[in-house]
């Protein structure tokens, strides 16, 4: 079946066949050019379409193989949810070790990409959670890989965007929790100096630190934001339960409803009504709060959204964090969905895996066309100066220039890509 498909950003558009997987003991359909492992389609850009090729639907691997309950290993295939993974593991008092800002993202999506969550400072990204997995290359083997076995295509298909092979099953640690809530703390700071104090206080006491910057504030109000610190909370805590569908755009405006009014007109509202100090909410508003929103992405219009997540070392972040924001205030663009965060200095397993230490910057653009390509590019500027990076799981237009500074070891990866897989963006970067 060949079918026009986009990721999450809605930008770009791709034509390529669709072939379901349903059974993880069947042999790779046959097909003409490249082939892509593709999950649930919750990247940003084109790291999960194949134009002119054909996408391996993975949603069909859906079934648990196995779990220990004293220890929370969990055994799966690659294409189940996250989601699923929550709904079975929270009521027999086990969690996700790592889980990024939304739930409906396969097992093997994460794997791909190497997720990362609010509690990298603890934990890392979820490829440090690996314990091992089954990878089915194009000529029809099957390869277990670990940290001990078959550790270069180990290290290569962890945050290695679905180029190895496809991911059959994995097997990976559950964290131990005492309840579904989270007891969570909001502060308001008044510019990047009070978040990184707060971010350093919060590391040996929250598990889970995170913050909302207002990139559209300027003057007096430059730097300003949300911080947001929880732990899980014990089994005596009490709350209400999240009502589940609560709203979903019902269809695409013939326009961004993202503009420089609207945009100031929420942050403003949303800096001035946060609700500072302690509470008890549960983990889904709290890890997962645009899920609540079904096809939230439509509001950006037919042409879709751009999301631009980078990565500054500690001695130039608050330099560069501060020249990116005044770059996206100056273009008269901004995001409403602005997180900071700071990484720890935790080298992740995988040779493409984004996370490292330093602090961390993702925002949401309508794709206004040119002009939200050039901001793009000069936000591209800044952070290679800094000697950072950009996230290739949100992007959509990086130069092959760019993706090599930021990805030194590239040419390590090499040798491990089977030579049937490819993507748009590893086409792309690679031309």
């Amino acid at each position: 079946m060949s079918a026009v498909g986009t990721s999450w950003g809605r930008y770009p558009h791709a034509r390529q066949a669709v072939v379901p997987l349903h059974w993880r003991d069947a042999a790779l359909p046959a097909s003409e050019g490249s082939v892509l492992a593709y999950g649930n389609g919750r990247s940003y850009g084109d790291v999960c379409l194949n134009d002119g090729g054909t996408l391996l639907h993975t949603r069909g691997l859906d079934r648990y193989i196995a779990f220990d309950p004293a220890t929370g290993i969990l055994r799966c295939e690659a294409g189940v949810l996250f989601a699923d993974i929550l709904d079975f593991a929270v009521p027999r008092g086990w969690f996700l070790p790592v889980t990024p800002g939304t739930r409906f993202v396969t097992v093997g999506g994460a794997i791909a990409n190497d997720v990362h969550g609010k509690n990298h400072h603890g934990a890392g990204t979820f490829g440090e959670h690996l314990l091992r997995f089954e990878l089915l290359r194009s000529d029809g083997t099957r390869i277990e890989c670990s940290p001990t076995q078959n550790v270069d295509l180990y290290t290569a298909t962890i945050g290695g965007l679905g180029l190895t092979g496809v991911i059959v099953w994995a097997e990976f640690g559950l964290l131990r929790i005492a309840s579904p809530w989270m007891a969570q703390e909001t502060q308001r700071f008044a510019n990047l100096r009070e978040f990184f104090a707060l971010s350093a206080q919060s590391e040996r006491d929250y598990a889970y630190t995170v913050a909302w910057i207002d990139c559209a504030a300027n003057g007096d109000s430059f730097g300003r934001g949300l911080f947001f610190r929880a732990n899980h909370a014990p089994a005596s805590a009490a709350a209400h339960a999240p009502r589940q569908g609560l709203l979903t755009v019902p269809f695409t405006p013939p326009f961004s409803l993202i503009n420089s009014l609207s945009l100031r007109a929420f942050n403003e509202l949303y800096y001035r009504r946060a609700r500072e100090g302690n509470t008890i909410v549960h983990y889904e508003p709290y890890f997962y709060p645009l899920d609540a929103i079904g096809e939230w992405n439509r509001i950006y219009g037919p042409r879709g959204l751009l999301q631009y997540q980078c990565v500054v070392p500690p001695e130039a972040a608050e330099a560069a964090v501060i020249e990116l924001l005044k770059r996206i205030a100056a273009s008269g663009s901004g995001s409403f969905l602005a997180v900071l965060k700071v990484f720890a200095d935790r080298p992740s397993a995988g040779i493409l895996s984004f996370p490292r230490a330093g602090t961390t910057l993702a925002l949401d653009f309508p794709n206004l066309g040119a002009a939200t390509f050039s901001l793009l590019d000069r936000l591209d500027d800044i952070v290679a100066a800094a000697g950072g990076a950009v996230y290739p799981a949100k992007d959509a237009r990086l130069s092959g220039l760019r993706f090599r500074q930021y990805f030194p070891r590239w040419q390590s990866m090499l040798p491990q890509i089977d030579p049937k897989f490819s993507s748009g963006f590893w086409r792309r970067v690679m031309e």
